[in-house]
C-alpha cells in the first residue's frame, strides 16, 4: 500500500517524482483546498496516476478560513434551492458517519423574538423539511423559560421562546489532510509550495503544467493527460484569455475568536443581524467560542493574506451586544480574527450574500475549472468533476457513485494504544488521522499525551505535524496542521519554546533557521490575525 504520510524524500527529489517515470499524469490537480483534495482522491479511488499541486500551502486559502461548518444551509431553502439544501444535508449525515471525530453533530438555537424576522413558523418550516431531508425528527420549539436553560446570556427583552436544530462543525484545515491523506494511502501525490504558473496546450488542448518550487525557485514542466483548476477565488488566473471573461465574484467572509469562559455557549447560537437581517453564528470550536460571519466584495489581491476590516470587527461586535448584552463584550475578549476569500459564482447581484453558493464547472480547451459550492458538498463537486472529465479519457470507465469518504479505521487497529485517554480525545484522533492514530499515539513523548492548556489539540500532534505532514514553514504547523495561531492569545507565543524543541528536533532546523521562522510567523499573525488598531474600529453600541 502507498503510503499515508509526506516523506521527506519527496521534496528532496522533486524533479523525479513530477517525471512520473517519464509518463504522463493521468490527471494534475491544480489546486490544495477541499475540492482539489476531494477530486484526488476520488481520482485515485478510481484507478487515476493522479498528481494535486498547491501554489502555497495545503488548505492555505478558503480551506482554512470558511466558518468551519458543515451545514445544509437553511438559508437555501428561503432561496428555492431546494436540491442544493437536500445534498448538503445528504452529505452532512455522511461526513458525521464516515468522520466522527472530525465531523461532529453541533445543535444551534435561534432566538424567537416579538416583531422579528423570521418568525416562528417560517423557521419552524423550514426546519420540518430539513428534517424530511435528513430522514429525521425532532422537537424544534421550546418556551422562554426552557430556552433560556439552553441559552442562559442571550438578551431576554421581548423574547417569545426558541428553536433548536442540528447541523455539524469540523475543523477545516484538517478535513483537508485527513483527504490528501486517504488519496496518498491510494497512490495518489501532493505537494504543496508548487505553483502552476502556466498551461501548456498542445493541439489546442491543455497537455501540461509549466511549475514553480516556489521555496527553491526552481521551475519544472509536468505532463499531463488531463488537468482541473481547482483553485476556487483564484480560478480565473488560469483560465483568462482574450476570449474569456471572469466568473469569479471573490466574497470574503471574516471570523473573531473569544475564550469559551467570556462567551460561554454550551450550543451554537445563530442570529440574525440587526442591522441587515444577515446571518450570525456563535458556536463552540476547538476549546473556543468562535463568531462569523461577513459576506462582502473582497477587492484586494488574492496573492496576499486575507484580513479582517475594521468595519467587519464592528459588525460581528454589534451581532454579539444584540444577542448577549448582559456579557459586555469588548475588543480586549478577543483572541484572534481570521478572514477567508469564498469562491462565488458571478451573477451580477448587487448583494453579495443573494449570490449563490452552487459549484460550476466549465471544459475550455481541455482544462477543466472547477469552483464553487460549498465544504459540506465537496465529494458531490468531485464526483460532477471528475464525469466532465471523462472524455478526455477515453479508456477511463469510471464508477462515479458515492462511496464512504473513509474506511472506519477502528477495524484494523490495536485498541490497545488508546486504553489511557479520553473517549473524546481517542475520537478526535481517529476522526484526524485515521488508520494512522495508533501510530499518532505511539510517536508521543512523556507528557505529549496532555492537551494544550485552552485548547483540545494535544502536544504529540505538533510532533506528527512536523515528522509527517510536509510543514515548510512555521505557520504551516501553527495555522494549519494545528490551529493553535487562532486558539491561543498572541498566536501562541508563550508555548514556542517547547514548540522550538519539537521542531529544531523533527525539522532539523538549527538556531538560525528557528529565529527566521519565528520571526516570519510572528510578524504574520500581527498583521492578518491580529484586530486592526483599536483606534480604526468604530464603536459598535451607537449603531444600536
Amino acid at each position: 500500500m502507498a503510503s499515508s504520510v509526506w516523506d521527506s524524500d519527496e521534496r528532496s527529489d522533486l524533479g523525479a517524482v513530477l517525471s512520473n517515470q517519464g509518463l504522463p499524469w493521468d490527471l494534475v490537480v491544480i489546486g490544495g483546498g477541499i475540492t482539489g483534495a476531494g477530486i484526488l482522491l476520488e481520482a485515485a479511488r478510481r484507478g487515476l496516476k493522479a498528481l494535486l499541486i498547491e501554489q502555497r500551502d495545503f488548505a492555505w486559502g478558503t480551506s482554512s478560513r470558511s466558518s468551519k461548518l458543515v451545514h445544509g444551509g437553511l438559508r437555501y431553502l428561503k432561496e428555492g434551492k431546494f436540491h442544493l439544501t437536500r445534498d448538503s444535508v445528504r452529505e452532512r449525515q455522511a461526513l458525521m458517519q464516515d468522520a466522527h471525530g472530525l465531523v461532529d453533530h453541533q445543535s444551534f438555537a435561534f432566538a424567537d423574538y416579538q416583531g422579528r424576522k423570521p418568525g416562528r413558523w417560517m423557521f419552524a418550516l423550514g426546519l420540518a423539511i430539513y428534517d424530511k431531508m435528513a430522514r429525521q425528527t425532532a422537537r424544534h420549539y421550546f418556551p422562554t423559560d426552557e430556552f433560556l436553560m439552553m441559552t442562559p446570556h442571550i438578551g431576554r427583552q421581548n423574547l417569545k421562546g426558541g428553536l433548536s436544530y442540528h447541523d455539524a462543525k469540523t475543523d477545516d484545515a484538517r478535513l483537508v489532510m485527513r483527504v490528501l491523506q486517504e488519496a496518498k494511502s491510494l497512490g495518489a501525490t501532493a505537494i504543496n509550495y508548487l505553483a502552476a504558473s502556466k498551461i501548456d496546450y498542445v493541439n489546442e488542448l491543455a497537455k501540461g503544467v509549466q511549475a514553480n518550487d516556489t521555496i527553491t525557485g526552481q521551475d519544472y514542466q509536468i505532463r499531463a493527460r488531463s488537468i482541473i483548476n481547482a483553485t476556487g477565488a483564484w480560478a480565473d488566473r488560469l483560465r483568462l484569455s482574450k476570449e474569456l471573461n471572469g466568473k469569479i465574484r471573490p466574497l470574503r467572509g471574516s471570523h473573531l475568536l473569544m475564550p469559551g469562559w467570556r462567551l460561554p455557549v454550551a450550543q451554537a447560537v445563530s442570529l440574525m443581524h440587526p442591522r441587515d437581517g444577515r446571518p450570525v453564528f456563535v458556536y463552540p470550536w476547538e476549546g473556543v467560542t468562535l463568531v462569523g460571519t461577513t459576506d462582502v466584495d473582497h477587492h484586494a489581491d488574492l496573492q496576499t493574506e486575507t484580513v479582517i476590516t475594521p468595519d467587519e470587527v464592528t459588525y460581528l461586535m454589534e451581532a454579539l451586544a444584540f444577542q448577549f448584552p448582559s456579557l459586555a463584550l469588548g475588543l480586549d475578549d478577543i483572541i484572534a480574527t481570521y478572514a477567508g476569500v469564498r469562491p462565488v459564482i458571478d451573477t451580477g447581484k448587487a448583494d453579495p450574500s443573494k449570490e449563490g453558493r452552487d459549484h460550476a464547472v466549465w471544459m475550455e480547451k481541455g482544462l477543466l475549472t472547477v469552483t464553487g459550492g460549498k465544504l459540506t458538498t465537496f465529494r458531490l463537486i468531485a464526483l460532477d468533476a471528475l464525469k466532465n472529465l471523462a472524455p478526455l479519457l477515453p479508456e477511463w470507465r469510471p464508477d462515479l457513485r458515492i462511496t464512504p469518504l473513509f474506511d472506519n479505521p477502528r477495524n484494523n487497529c490495536n485498541s490497545h494504544l488508546e486504553l489511557d485517554l479520553p473517549r473524546s480525545q481517542r475520537d478526535r484522533l481517529f476522526g484526524h488521522y485515521g488508520r494512522l492514530a495508533p501510530e499518532v499515539i505511539a510517536s508521543a513523548r512523556e507528557h505529549e499525551l496532555e492537551l494544550i492548556p485552552g485548547t483540545e489539540t494535544m502536544w504529540v500532534e505538533l510532533r506528527w505535524a512536523a515528522r509527517y505532514e510536509s510543514v515548510l514553514q512555521l505557520e504551516d504547523l501553527l495555522l494549519r496542521r494545528t490551529r493553535l495561531g487562532l486558539l491561543l492569545k498572541n498566536g501562541g507565543v508563550e508555548c514556542l519554546p517547547r514548540i522550538r524543541t519539537i521542531c529544531q528536533g523533527e525539522l532539523k532546523w538549527d538556531d538560525t533557521r528557528w529565529n527566521v521562522e519565528q520571526a516570519a510567523y510572528l510578524e504574520l499573525w500581527k498583521k492578518n490575525y491580529a484586530l486592526p488598531p483599536k483606534s480604526t474600529i468604530k464603536d459598535w453600541l451607537v449603531n444600536e
